[in-house]
């Protein structure tokens, strides 16, 4: 069966950073999808010409988006935000990392993963690359969960050996069992994907390292994220732990881990070797403002990473970061450069490529996700302005797109994610 969603649309199946007026919009637009797949975007009425009898929905109160793509996102802690007056490496030890030691408790993180990937829809945010939890049951049941919701997720087991605390310490042959496990079970099963995940240099050995390099030589497919240059004591602890090393990156680069399936979450202060490097390996970052705002780690140098082509998208960092929504995290990004004296100044059309297509390339789904071009999967959301809110007010009387994105993304809480299609079907949200 042929469905239409009536509405405004908007999208950007272009890269803005690169070109001008990639903002496409319709105000009274059509978008038609069959077996999951969009197949026709237009105005109405040509769409309703083309499949005159298809099942047509009425979403023309509010504005149709493509599902959101978080980047960067920690499933263990989602009840860990907002914990206030913390540096990174004391917000781990004393706030994050005893919650985490609880998932080995399977009832609960049952529990905690179908909240969070509930929390992930009920926020727009339709694919995710996920750090998962130390423990192989808690990281099955995140999986198990994503697919009962039909998610679109990319995630791993986190592995660490040193410098966390023991309950969350695994060893090189260890790791390498269980996460062998979870890619034969997951990897590639409907829209799951697995990524290696080691915490961080400074939680890893070398030897552990080594173990991801084997399992990504071992399965060239599989996708790879950790953390890297968040915060500045974080950084020098890395450097001492690894002294052959000419910077941070270089920790992770010498086990074979920077490629174009590489997602390096942060890095707020990158040397211009790390620059080019990562711009050469075709890897990625995940942007996360508001966590670097929260945590006080810094401001993202957004207009190095453009100059040397480093490719970024959007991660909501939860619970470093201050919620879910991928909308607050554009206003951050663009508050952010705002202050910043080498900002980039940011258009809602930049705005809605990062929380988007740009996380989708990040991700290599940039042919199946991130925009609404022929073809690839019909994973949209409907955002509705509360009722009384002053974005209702906004949506009556703003005249052009790019102001109704600039208030839907400034007043991104006053919006309702009303409903959302993953690829083609409805998610239930509650």
């Amino acid at each position: 069966m042929t469905v239409i969603l009536r509405g405004l649309i908007v999208h950007t199946p272009k890269n803005p950073f690169q070109e001008a007026q990639t903002l496409e919009a319709f105000s009274d637009g059509g978008l038609a999808f069959r077996a999951g797949q969009i197949i026709a975007l237009g105005s109405f009425s040509e769409v309703l010409a083309r499949f005159p009898e298809a099942q047509v929905h009425d979403c023309r109160e509010g504005v149709l988006l493509p599902g959101l793509v978080d980047t960067h996102v920690h499933y263990p802690q989602t009840r860990v935000i907002g914990a206030m007056g913390y540096s990174l490496l004391d917000w781990l030890e004393q706030r994050t990392l005893p919650l985490e030691a609880r998932l080995s408790d399977n009832r609960l993180a049952r529990e905690l993963a179908r909240e969070f990937v509930r929390l992930l829809l009920r926020n727009g945010t339709t694919t995710a690359l996920v750090f998962g939890s130390h423990f192989q049951g808690a990281t099955a049941n995140l999986f198990g969960a994503a697919e009962d919701v039909g998610l679109r997720m990319i995630a791993g087991q986190v592995c660490s050996d040193r410098m966390l605390l023991p309950a969350l310490h695994t060893t090189p042959e260890q790791s390498y069992a269980e996460q062998k496990m979870l890619i034969q079970r997951f990897h590639g099963r409907g829209k799951l994907r697995y990524a290696v995940t080691p915490r961080f240099s400074l939680s890893a050995s070398e030897a552990l390292l080594e173990v991801c390099q084997t399992l990504l030589q071992e399965h060239p497919d599989l996708h790879f994220t950790t953390h890297i240059n968040e915060n500045l004591e974080e950084i020098r602890t890395v450097a001492e732990l690894f002294p052959w090393a000419q910077n941070y990156l270089h920790t992770y680069d010498r086990f074979g881990l920077v490629g174009e399936r590489s997602v390096f979450a942060h890095n707020v202060h990158p040397s211009e070797l790390e620059l080019l490097r990562l711009a050469e390996a075709r890897a990625a970052i995940a942007h996360c403002p508001s966590s670097n705002a929260f945590i006080g780690s810094g401001i993202f140098p957004m207009k190095r990473h453009l100059g040397h082509g480093v490719r970024f998208g959007l991660g909501s960092d939860v619970g470093g970061g201050t919620g879910f929504s991928l909308l607050k995290e554009g206003l951050m990004a663009y508050l952010a450069q705002r202050y910043a004296p080498d900002g980039v100044r940011l258009t809602p059309a930049h705005l809605l490529y990062l929380a988007t297509l740009a996380g989708a390339e990040v991700l290599g789904l940039g042919e199946v996700v991130g925009s609404f071009s022929p073809g690839k999967a019909a994973d949209v959301i409907w955002l509705k302005p509360q009722p009384g809110s002053t974005l209702e007010v906004h949506f009556r009387h703003l005249e052009t797109v790019e102001d109704l994105l600039g208030s839907l993304f400034t007043l991104h809480g006053e919006a309702q994610v009303h409903k959302v299609w993953l690829e083609g079907r409805e998610a239930l949200l509650d």
